[in-house]
């Protein structure tokens, strides 16, 4: 089949196989290459969301970085006769060739995470090959949960609380701004929200995977977050999304207290900076913020994407000494320091009330929004031939 992309609002509906794997090539390259190098590693990792974005460079960072077996949970969808897989299964069979290649261990779980079968499947897996997971990164980013008692759909909310939300966004696929008002949430829609995207689910990990004695003594895990800056929190930190982060923080609070008693570990929330993801191009207004905060993070040599952030985190604020942490007063990990930085902040700010579909190109880095956009989904990178004949039919590896 030949290739090309379909978008429909934040998504595309179709997949390239050997641009995801340029994709996932590029990450690697960049964690061998790192002169820097990670101390105190774990040696066996369990990623849940590790098919794209932080998820995805966390399960590079660690086999690549560090030479960690990795475990990975995802759900994605396989390709047909007549459509292509999601980017997610072609990333992950594209790492998981890179790290056969260099011998190291990689087997991924692609089912739904929510669910009770997978956690067994999970565990089953980890007793048979690896006895025992040192760290666990909780990175799901779905906006549906279907409960495992009920069987209930249960879906997320990108609202605001308290009042509507009005402010400038600009509409991806004419490349236009407009006004975006988003009316505010309801009592039910917030609680839905922290179903979904709070800390229930990764506290039945934890809880689940201690249960099953396959956690080390000294474990660490983590969830990954996100707060940004005061611009954009009537949306998102203090909306509803806002909501269920604040719970991933409380959820964090007791699961560290849990895993230290029981054995000696640690549970944080890893606060991270925006970055372009199928999630935050669904959030309202985040195109536009990403694009201008972009802008300045490269002009003040500070940007960073997926990879560089998740080796950062792992080669300067966890593992420079065993069992020492960099954390803030909430006993989290912070790598959103360089996006909230006041220079970069005041920019965004001060540019934001300016923009016109005029000077939408010069004054921010829309184009390239745009262009990593398409490389989510293995388009617009340079060494592939999107005209020629592909072959879209691959397969992650059977456990």
């Amino acid at each position: 089949m030949i290739v090309k992309p379909k978008v429909r609002g934040f998504i595309s509906t179709t997949a390239h196989p050997k641009g995801c794997a340029k994709n996932v090539e590029k990450q690697i390259s960049f964690v061998k290459n790192n002169p820097k190098k990670i101390n105190q590693a774990p040696k066996n990792v369990l990623i849940i969301g590790s098919s794209t974005g932080y998820g995805l460079a966390t399960r590079i960072v660690s086999a690549f970085g560090s030479g960690s077996s990795t475990i990975g949970v995802c759900f994605e969808k396989e390709a047909t006769d007549k459509k292509t897989a999601t980017a997610g299964l072609y990333n992950t069979v594209a790492f998981e060739d890179a790290a056969n290649a260099e011998g190291l261990y990689a087997k991924t779980i692609n089912a739904d995470a929510f669910s009770d079968e997978t956690k067994e499947t999970v565990i089953d897996l980890i007793k048979k090959d690896l006895g025992k997971i040192d760290c666990v990164i909780y990175s799901l980013a779905s906006p549906v949960r279907k409960m495992p008692e009920s069987g209930e759909l249960i879906k997320s909310t990108l609202k605001p609380i308290g009042k509507p939300y009005i402010a400038t966004a600009v509409d991806t696929n004419k490349d236009q701004l407009f006004e975006a008002k988003i009316e505010p949430a309801t009592q039910q829609e917030i609680d839905n929200t922290v179903t979904v995207m709070g800390g229930d689910d990764w506290s039945r990990w934890i809880h689940a995977l201690q249960n099953a004695d396959v956690l080390s003594k000294g474990c660490l895990t983590l969830a990954y977050s996100y707060i940004g800056g005061n611009i954009t929190w009537p949306i998102y930190w203090e909306g509803t999304i806002g909501q269920a982060k604040k719970d991933l923080t409380s959820t964090a609070k007791k699961l560290n207290k849990f895993l230290e008693e029981k054995l000696s570990g640690h549970a944080h929330v890893a606060v991270l900076k925006s970055v372009v993801t199928q999630a935050s191009a669904a959030i309202p207004v985040m195109p536009l913020y990403l694009s201008m905060v972009f802008k300045k993070m490269k002009q003040e040599g500070i940007h960073e994407g997926c990879i560089e952030q998740i080796f950062r985190m792992f080669e300067s604020k966890l593992f420079k000494l065993e069992n020492q942490f960099e954390l803030d007063n909430d006993d989290q990990v912070r790598l959103d320091d360089w996006e909230l930085r006041e220079d970069v902040q005041n920019f965004c700010k001060l540019l934001w009330p300016n923009l016109t579909n005029d000077n939408l190109f010069d004054e921010t880095d829309y184009q390239y929004y745009k262009d990593e956009f398409m490389k989510l989904f293995g388009f617009n990178f340079d060494e592939v031939n999107y005209d020629e004949d592909t072959d879209i039919k691959v397969n992650i590896s059977e456990i």
